[in-house]
């Protein structure tokens, strides 16, 4: 918890001198590569780097290239079978919805989750649509393939997450997973694997996933491909 770049080092072990900026960015990219995981706060000396990569340009250009490779996988599926089998699954946080809002009142990540006040915040309906989430949402739903949401949202927050939803532009989905009392014993993980299973062995073909969190795309059985959003603001396991 006392650690910080500024009164430890300015030099790699190989010698090269870097700035604040430098290690930052490193540890961003270490994050989405999955190198760094199980933190529970951005490193304060990090927060404000945090902050403006998740509001400004860089995140919606790395975001739409995740986006843009997704519509190139689906140009290329030539053997949808187009019986209602064929499906995408969806996470919701950050990948429909964005929390940015919230975790921008919370030090973007610098504090330690507060799960009463985010789920609070939920309640209220106010996330916004992720709008290149959003044209993709609706690309896949006009190719005929089921749309499957699954979310490590608890079941309490159902009414006000399908609300905030279609509010946001977002409907016409086949099934919204939510996490029950029987997963919370189970990590993210293992419940969306789980997910996955069920679906499966219900015949559905799933030929993609999109989600912010490694914990939505990792696990068997997985999808034919699996793409991730850019998110440096929360792990979740």
């Amino acid at each position: 918890a006392d650690w910080n770049i500024m009164n430890q080092r300015t030099r790699t072990k190989s010698g090269l001198q870097i700035t604040l900026k430098n290690y930052c960015e490193s540890w961003r990219l270490n994050v989405e590569l999955n190198n760094i995981r199980d933190f529970s706060v951005v490193p304060s000396e990090c927060t404000s780097y945090i902050g403006k990569y998740m509001t400004g340009t860089q995140f919606k250009v790395d975001s739409e290239a995740t986006i843009d490779e997704c519509t190139l996988y689906l140009n290329t599926l030539c053997d949808l079978k187009k019986d209602g089998k064929d499906a995408w699954i969806f996470d919701i946080d950050d990948t429909l919805l964005s929390t940015v809002p919230y975790y921008k009142k919370h030090d973007y990540g610098g504090e330690a989750l507060n799960v009463t006040a985010l789920e609070e915040w939920m309640t209220k309906g106010k996330a916004t649509a992720i709008d290149y989430s959003l044209n993709l949402y609706n690309d896949i739903k006009k190719r005929g393939m089921q749309i499957i949401l699954v979310s490590s949202r608890r079941e309490h927050l159902r009414s006000a997450t399908i609300d905030n939803l279609v509010d946001a532009g977002f409907y016409g989905w086949k099934s919204l997973y939510l996490r029950g009392v029987e997963n919370e014993c189970k990590t993210v993980q293992e419940y969306k694997a789980g997910v996955r299973n069920e679906l499966m062995k219900n015949g559905y073909r799933i030929w993609g996933i999109l989600g912010d969190q490694w914990s939505s795309i990792r696990g068997l059985p997985t999808a034919r491909r699996t793409f991730k959003l850019p998110n440096s603001l929360y792990y979740v396991a």
